[in-house]
């Protein structure tokens, strides 16, 4: 990131023509770094550009000063954030060309901080696109209000350029619609299966009893007192399904079971999960690695969120600012994570909040 000037020039701006004093692409440059350097909302953004003034005007243009506390919260309510999520998008493109053989683990995070008396499926909740392997979120949906993730995930999948990766998505995605969507896009999946599926999971669950299993996988863990196992077998779909389910998941391949034991002290407890998956190629020690991978999406992703950036503490609630909070917060994330000094996220946060040079060195890397 060398240019600053460029990188929100491409965000069209919300506001009207020749009553605003203050550049778009300046107001959100300082709503990212206040993020990166331990901010939360548009009073921090206003400290932040009052103390780091001639470092940012060295930078940036801020014709007119420093931006309100009011100016930064109405351009966040009124900025698209389908535009300015293309930002994160093309932030996880420059490091990554293609996504082959990539795992792209998509799940939903409800903001809490955006409504805290909200229940069930009511508030905000955001779907994102988390890339495993190198730790980089390619793309987000928000799910429309009075719906769920269901209604959303097709809108994400249009977003993505997917070819040759595998998607993994949690039970909820589990729909055939889902399923035919990203094989349609040249990817394959790998979906959780549960009992909002009943038919195709008892199925899966009885084939898993009474079927010889000869493609098997088992991986342990020791640390911190807990040891664990993680067992894999699966099976070919066609000789498993009934003729009207193999008709409804025609593009099902592998049935997967993956059996997790971890015992702390004493206590030893025992769950298996079962998936679907359009690959009929991969071998049980890759589906059991694939398996866990999934849930890098919650211990790099959305923990960070929740933990480094405090996101549900955050009280910036109206029109479009939570949502757009939410990608800066996830372009920060991105921008801290690169730079690897063998701090801790939040060290760095802290640190780049103390010395401008080191912020340099983050925004830069």
């Amino acid at each position: 990131m060398e240019n600053y000037e460029d990188l929100f020039a491409s965000v069209p701006d919300p506001r009207v023509q020749g009553r605003c004093i203050h550049k778009l692409s300046d107001i959100l440059f300082i709503a990212l770094c206040t993020v990166i350097a331990n901010g939360e909302d548009c009073m921090d953004m206003v400290s932040f550009a009052t103390e780091r003034e001639g470092w940012l005007r060295r930078v940036i243009e801020l014709p007119n000063g420093i931006p309100s506390d009011d100016t930064f919260r109405r351009v966040l309510q009124l900025v698209d954030s389908q535009e300015l999520g293309k930002i994160l998008d093309n932030d996880g493109k420059q490091f990554l060309d293609n996504y082959k053989d990539k795992l792209i683990n998509i799940d939903g995070k409800k903001i809490k901080g955006e409504n805290p008396k909200s229940k069930g499926n009511m508030g905000l909740f955001i779907l994102s696109a988390w890339v495993s392997d190198n730790g980089i979120c390619i793309g987000q949906q928000k799910v429309a209000d009075k719906s769920n993730e269901i209604t959303a995930i097709p809108d994400l999948l249009d977003k993505l350029e997917i070819t040759d990766a595998t998607v993994s998505i949690d039970a909820i995605g589990c729909q055939s619609d889902i399923a035919d969507k990203i094989v349609s896009k040249g990817a394959d999946y790998l979906l959780a299966v549960k009992l909002n599926q009943k038919s195709l999971a008892e199925q899966i669950q009885e084939a898993f009893v009474y079927t010889k299993q000869v493609n098997h996988d088992e991986q342990w863990e020791y640390g911190h007192g807990r040891y664990e196992t993680r067992s894999c077998t699966t099976l070919p779909i066609k000789e498993i399904l009934s003729p009207d389910l193999l008709d409804k998941w025609k593009s099902a391949k592998t049935a997967i079971k993956v059996t997790a034991s971890r015992t702390i002290e004493d206590t030893t407890t025992t769950r298996s999960r079962y998936y679907i998956s359009s690959d009929e190629n991969k071998t049980a020690m890759k589906y059991n690695a694939m398996v866990r991978q999934h849930w890098s999406i919650e211990n790099q992703l959305h923990w960070h969120l929740d933990v480094t950036f405090r996101e549900d503490s955050c009280r910036i609630r109206k029109h479009n600012a939570p949502v757009n909070m939410n990608i800066l917060r996830k372009i920060a994330l991105q921008i801290v994570k690169r730079y690897n000094d063998k701090s801790s996220m939040k060290k760095r946060r802290f640190r780049a909040s103390l010395n401008a040079n080191y912020l340099t060195q983050l925004l830069i890397t």
